[in-house]
């Protein structure tokens, strides 16, 4: 009986040690799509070792250990995944990489089956049994998710960021550097050097000029970037002095910067300068009006109701301009808002080049019930000798304040001496309510009824913008924080205006300010002028910004009573910021006969 139980039980034990063989192999050819490459498992038991290792490194516990993820090659195939594995127990998780998939986190024992995630842009979390968790940065694909519930297999795939472009920044870098070395290259420099330079500077402005980001970017491209880092290195070790180099970059970098400066001085004055011109349509409009101006008999000369040129009870606007379309605009639209029109005197002074065809316009196109005066600047014997040319000699920066025009709202008082009030409009206004109760606000003793231009903390317009309050001249006369109020819509109390004695102080700040202290013309001066002696009205009487700020609100404009295109983009030129053109345009009949003659349209 001893005999015969020996033998059962080497039988058993010989089949015990079959089946301790023969199982591993089954179960390791039987996972599905398994890289079983000898090479692939050596080279991740190298990068789980190597991952372990750091984590022991000083400054590192156990409990913080990261699996860091092989670097591999950028693939061809644009679409990135990563494969999860799982056995039927869900206790292991096993990864395949097609392309990078970042995991940190600890792993101190068994993973567990639950994938968790925050959204679709959050990363998922891969509890175990430890404690730790396995962080998987990456989207599920929902699709394959569905499709491969039963096989337990899940598709990471790489979240969508912005672009990389490290690459194309790289090549950047090296193109400015490889023409650096070009430029500087001396004569006896080695020839094969300079042409290799020359064939990479090709190569890599190929690359870029048909690459925006690293994903346009081929294994070539790589390739070549690598080429012009090796040319770069010879290039390197054939320049050995360094401080010389450094020298010639140190002066190509100023005079960049100062071509860089002159050619942003004159686009900005070339701005302002379109600022001031006119389309050739209106030079066309101007020569026309003029020669039916002269072709006039002298008697058909004279606009009606001149009687009440000078009468103190009525409503009187004052517009300085050179511009008839613009004249035409502001004078049509105020008396289209106004609810008593019969009351309404224009005062329009121009230059003499423009007088007639002004005069012109208006005897061929009155304005309705309201009365319309135009003067030629010439015609004021009080002015200054020289007035006309002394503002271009000081303002040659900025043509936009080179004008006598825009000084001559200084001389209001003398302009109309017969007036107690007078309403100054800009040319590049539009009038949308009646503005009849100006003429009635109590202004407490103030000279200037204006809008201030502090809108809020980020675009406050303050007085030290335009004039230096540190000056001695200014000390202990102007705070340099006071807030600046607007041109373009002002009444004007000119009896107040006479009884203090503005007159004097003009001639004094004007005599200041030809010493260069300010270079904006009119406008400090007028700042100074009226400082302590302006009334501030309420917004809803005057909107600007049209010709230079987008950000100005619809409603903020329909709801204005002027609205004011200061800025280089007036309304009249193809510069005109469109939404806000139809505002002006509006006013403008493009039937008319010398619209048409001068191709002047919308």
């Amino acid at each position: 009986m001893v005999a015969l139980r020996r033998p059962w039980r080497k039988v058993v034990i010989y089949a015990f040690l079959v089946v301790s063989f023969i199982a591993p192999l089954v179960l390791f050819f039987s996972v599905p799509a398994a890289d079983n490459s000898p090479f692939h498992e050596k080279k991740n038991f190298l990068n789980i070792s190597s991952g372990i290792l750091n984590s022991f490194s000083p400054g590192r516990t156990s409990n913080a250990m990261q699996l860091n993820s092989m670097e591999q090659e950028v693939s061809e195939d644009p679409q990135l995944k990563g494969v999860i594995y799982k056995d039927d127990n869900l206790k292991n998780v096993q990864i395949k990489y097609n392309q990078n998939v970042t995991i940190s986190g600890a792993t101190n024992g068994n993973s567990s089956s639950r994938l968790s995630g925050n959204g679709d842009n959050q990363p998922y979390h891969v509890p175990n049994s430890a404690g730790g968790e396995v962080i998987l940065h990456g989207i599920l694909d929902k699709k394959q998710e569905s499709s491969d519930k039963k096989t337990g297999v899940l598709t990471i795939r790489k979240s969508p960021s912005r672009p990389s472009t490290a690459k194309i920044w790289e090549m950047e870098d090296q193109l400015v550097m490889a023409k650096a070395y070009v430029h500087f290259s001396s004569s006896n420099t080695n020839f094969h050097l300079l042409r290799e330079l020359k064939l990479r500077i090709k190569e890599i402005d190929r690359v870029l000029s048909r690459s925006n980001k690293d994903a346009d970017l081929f294994t070539s491209d790589l390739q070549k970037m690598k080429n012009m880092e090796a040319t770069l290195s010879k290039a390197r070790k054939s320049h050995p002095e360094c401080s010389a180099m450094a020298s010639k970059l140190r002066a190509q970098l100023f005079n960049a910067e100062e071509q860089l400066r002159a050619q942003q001085n004159q686009a900005s004055y070339l701005v302002r300068l379109t600022g001031r011109t006119f389309p050739r349509g209106f030079h066309c409009l101007s020569m026309r009006l003029t020669t039916e101006y002269f072709a006039l008999h002298p008697d058909l000369r004279k606009l009606p109701n001149s009687h009440n040129f000078d009468n103190p009870d009525l409503y009187h606007y004052a517009i300085f301009s050179d511009n008839v379309l613009a004249c035409l605009v502001v004078v049509k639209s105020t008396v289209n808002s106004s609810l008593e029109p019969e009351k309404i005197v224009f005062h329009v002074v121009t230059d003499s080049f423009n007088f007639p065809a002004m005069l012109m316009w208006f005897l061929l196109n009155p304005p309705g019930k309201a009365t319309i005066q135009i003067q030629s600047l010439d015609d004021f014997v009080f002015l200054p000798t020289g007035f006309n040319s002394m503002f271009r000699q000081s303002a040659k920066a900025d043509p936009r304040y080179a004008s006598p025009l825009n000084h001559l709202r200084f001389y209001l008082p003398e302009v109309f001496p017969s007036l107690n009030k007078i309403l100054l409009l800009d040319h590049d206004t539009v009038v949308q309510k009646d503005l009849r109760e100006l003429w009635n606000l109590d202004m407490k003793g103030n000279v200037n009824g204006a809008v201030e231009m502090c809108k809020d903390n980020v675009t406050s317009q303050k007085l030290e913008m335009l004039v230096n309050v540190a000056n001695p001249a200014f000390a202990n006369s102007f705070d340099g924080k006071a807030c600046l109020w607007a041109f373009g819509m002002n009444i004007f109390d000119l009896q107040e205006w006479r009884t203090r004695g503005l007159a004097a102080t003009y001639h004094k700040w004007n005599e200041i300010g030809s010493k260069h202290l300010w270079n904006a013309g009119s406008l400090p001066l007028g700042q100074l002028l009226f400082y302590n002696h302006t009334m501030t009205l309420d917004r809803r009487w005057h909107v600007f910004g049209l010709g230079s700020d987008l950000r100005v609100g619809v409603t903020e404009i329909e709801k204005a009573a002027v609205i004011h295109y200061d800025g280089n983009m007036k309304p009249w030129l193809d510069t005109a910021i469109t939404k806000y053109r139809g505002y002006w345009t509006r006013f403008l009949d493009y039937s008319n006969p010398y619209f048409r003659q001068c191709n002047i349209h919308g």
